[in-house]
């Protein structure tokens, strides 16, 4: 049978207790979720500021399909570019402090456009071994256009300078998430940066977990790091997590973005995002802009969660951001931990290999300045309970 070894690989990860599940959400995504037939307390969602559900947004979203329609009928380059469109990036270009910026319907679709069409034949490109699997996936993309692909151990800027040292290639690359989805540590960018000067290098930078959330007004990560929007920068953003819609963009200077608009083939050949998306964005990024006590309330909840997990028997990694991981090690442990949480009405994903290494499944907790005091106080005492 055609289907023989697809059923075999899918009882193996039934095995290994890997097998991933959908939930049905019967609510807009919020602190509070109607689940699967069960109200929950929602730690599971990437809405960092609470902006999924907010009103005004959803209300910008359905003026602009009314007045734009539904969808933009075609890619950006043939008849899909409308004026709701040109209007937001020429909006995040200036919140970002580029010159220019381009929209993609998703993260993944952005960061196969960036990598994959700077390096050509010859050049190096360098990542860090836990950057998300859409960049290594960009890095397999330009490892098939020929250009040398190298993995640096995570944050490890001593082997990443030996590694640059050592190149001759002609274009260097170097590519890093800002924030690590799974472990929620921040890259060190200002140190990147220096690299990247020193040796004549892109440093692209992928700020999915930052934007909206760190440094002044929600900028993101170079502006935690007070970092410039030099050109040698392309700085990735997604928007529909802290920014509360969908979509994403790349930052960078003039020419690096009209050069991504004529070569990038996950940009040139995708359909546009509907116009409305756009006009939500527009206003996301009103909000976000004017959002320091989102911000404030925000890191609050973190800081209690990070209090309230002291002593507990599973690792809490040190994390400064919204992304709080609970090592519990072992596949089964991890899922029995979540499900018991499932029971108390708290849903918390429990994260396993491959996304994470071996050995290290673990609860995600994501913070979001929707959680109030009780809620974050209602997560420690489970956990406390069921150590």
């Amino acid at each position: 049978m055609i289907e023989r070894r697809l059923d075999s690989e899918l009882a193996e990860l039934a095995a290994a207790r890997l097998t991933r599940r959908r939930h049905v959400l019967e609510s807009p995504c919020g602190r509070l979720a109607a689940v699967d037939g069960k109200k929950v307390l929602n730690f599971a969602s990437n809405d960092y500021l609470g902006l999924a559900g907010n009103r005004e947004i959803a209300q910008a979203m359905a003026d602009g399909a009314l007045q734009w329609g539904a969808g933009s009928g075609a890619s950006h380059l043939v008849s899909g570019h409308l004026a709701p469109h040109e209007k937001l990036e020429q909006e995040i270009a200036a919140f970002t402090g580029f010159p220019r910026a381009l929209t993609f319907s998703t993260g993944y679709l952005a960061n196969l456009a960036v990598t994959p069409t700077l390096a050509e034949r010859g050049d190096a490109v360098f990542a860090d071994k836990l950057n998300h699997a859409s960049l290594i996936d960009a890095m397999q993309l330009a490892k098939a256009n020929g250009a040398d692909v190298q993995r640096y151990p995570h944050n490890d800027m001593a082997a990443l300078e030996k590694m640059l040292a050592a190149s001759s290639a002609a274009t260097k690359i170097i590519v890093t998430d800002a924030v690590f989805s799974m472990d929620g540590d921040l890259a060190p960018l200002p140190l990147l940066f220096a690299l990247a000067e020193r040796y004549d290098a892109w440093l692209v930078i992928d700020d999915a977990h930052g934007f909206g959330v760190l440094g002044a007004q929600g900028k993101g990560c170079l502006a935690h790091f007070n970092l410039p929007a030099a050109p040698r920068i392309l700085l990735m953003g997604t928007l529909g997590k802290a920014a509360g819609v969908g979509g994403a963009f790349v930052a960078g200077s003039e020419t690096a973005i009209e050069y991504l608009l004529q070569k990038g083939r996950s940009y040139i050949f995708t359909t546009a995002a509907p116009p409305a998306v756009a006009c939500a964005l527009v206003k996301s990024l009103e909000i976000i802009g004017h959002g320091d006590a989102l911000r404030a309330s925000l890191f609050a909840r973190i800081a209690q969660l990070r209090d309230g997990l002291v002593a507990l028997p599973w690792q809490l990694l040190p994390s400064p951001t919204a992304i709080q991981p609970l090592i519990v090690g072992d596949n089964e442990a991890a899922l029995k931990l979540a499900n018991a949480l499932w029971e108390r009405g708290l849903w918390v994903p429990a994260i396993r290999p491959p996304t994470v290494p071996k050995g290290t499944a673990r609860l995600r907790i994501s913070v979001s300045a929707a959680h109030s005091e009780a809620d974050i106080a209602a997560l420690i005492g489970a956990l406390k309970e069921l150590a």
